[in-house]
């Protein structure tokens, strides 16, 4: 839980009132941070979609996460409602997140309520994490707890870390790192633990941890203790999941989706932005040829596509590959004062073509918004505009 994580976070590294500075271990970055960028690594490797933080807290994990563009649904449970609500809108979309949308749906949602409840709608997860959260459960609750995240929830992966109390005697007077732990486990307490209940839930396991020790003290381990938790055999079963009919004991008290390119709406504006910024950088780029030819003005096309890809004004930096793939597509054209670039030549370019599939999709998405050739086969602007006027090019 994050208000523990801040308090324990306050001992280990050296805040705490009660203890000298000169004589603390401090961690550098802090071991409440090294732990949600370890999470962060694992999402980064394994790539989940689904992902369930319990005992989220504050929910600094989950805002660390939800930049991940793998993570589609991102969950938060807790016993505290009211920090839920308080830290709910950290987790909205900001701005930029409209500008630049993601490319698959994210849904973010906050759930007040106890770990060792079973609630239907965290079934079928991918990744379940429990930051420094075990040590806060009484042994009624730690019983329980396998039964529900293991038993019940069964995701492909969990995460638990917990204190390794053998660390303790580095820290001036502390015996227990929080007023609200329940124990501290050794290294061994909880690997038997672990071991037990991975065997009993057809899991894999295995120990890591983060938070290096001084030097000459090695013999005690990380600081924080981490099991990383293997579903055998992979994902619940699809028939596994439905056969558990909804049990909504949970309180929604936070939900947010964010803007994608799965969108309709998105993916146009996205799409029309890019498609007109492509050709203004390609007509701006012609601009001095075109002054050459204004002797030769006609309604005959010209060819101004030269013999190399046009660069734009601003843009990216093409690789060879790129580059012979532009240079091969049909080059943009003149017809009197009017500026042709062909479906086929913006598709050729990579952030275009990331985008759409192929010349159809395109033309069916920005028809509306940007003006088409009579055969709808290239995107057509005026070759020359007001601003040209202001600017000599």
């Amino acid at each position: 839980m994050e208000e523990n994580n801040l308090q324990c976070s306050s001992v280990v590294d050296g805040n705490f009132e009660e203890v000298p500075r000169e004589t603390a271990i401090q961690f550098k970055p802090p071991l409440y941070r090294q732990r949600y960028q370890f999470v962060k690594n694992l999402v980064d490797q394994h790539e989940p979609k689904k992902v369930a933080d319990l005992g989220c807290g504050d929910t600094s994990l989950l805002r660390l996460l939800k930049v991940n563009p793998c993570i589609e649904l991102l969950v938060g449970v807790d016993i505290n409602e009211d920090k839920l609500r308080w830290r709910g809108d950290s987790l909205a979309p900001f701005m930029g997140d409209f500008l630049k949308p993601r490319d698959l749906n994210l849904t973010i949602t906050l759930y007040h309520g106890s770990v060792v409840e079973r609630d239907s709608r965290l079934l079928g997860f991918d990744l379940i994490t429990c930051i420094e959260l075990i040590e806060h459960l009484d042994s009624g609750d730690l019983a329980r707890f396998p039964e529900v995240v293991f038993g019940y929830l069964s995701p492909s992966m969990i995460v638990i870390s917990t204190p390794n109390s053998e660390f303790n005697p580095l820290f001036p007077s502390v015996t227990l790192r929080d007023s609200d732990h329940k124990f501290e486990w050794t290294r061994m307490e909880f690997q038997t633990w672990a071991l037990y209940v991975a065997n009993r839930y057809d899991y894999s396991v295995e120990f890591t941890g983060v938070g290096e020790p001084p030097a000459g003290a090695e013999n005690v381990g990380y600081c924080t203790q981490i099991g990383i938790f293997h579903k055998n055999g992979g994902k619940a079963t699809e028939a596994c999941v439905s056969e558990q009919h909804d049990q909504h004991v949970y309180k929604a008290v936070f939900t947010t989706s964010y803007p994608s390119l799965q969108q309709e709406r998105f993916f146009k504006l996205v799409l029309v932005n890019e498609v007109s910024q492509q050709v203004e950088s390609l007509r701006v780029s012609h601009l001095p040829r075109r002054k050459e030819q204004d002797g030769e003005r006609g309604d005959k096309p010209k060819d101004i596509g030269g013999s190399k890809a046009p660069v734009p004004c601003f843009g990216p930096v093409f690789t060879e590959v790129e580059k012979a793939k532009i240079e091969n597509s049909p080059k943009p054209f003149c017809v009197g004062d009017k500026f042709f670039v062909p479906l086929q030549r913006l598709l050729a370019y990579p952030r275009l073509n990331r985008l759409c599939a192929n010349e159809e999709m395109m033309r069916s998405v920005i028809a509306d918004s940007i003006p088409l050739s009579s055969d709808g086969s290239a995107v057509v602007a005026d070759l020359c505009n007001y601003f040209d006027e202001q600017f000599e090019f």
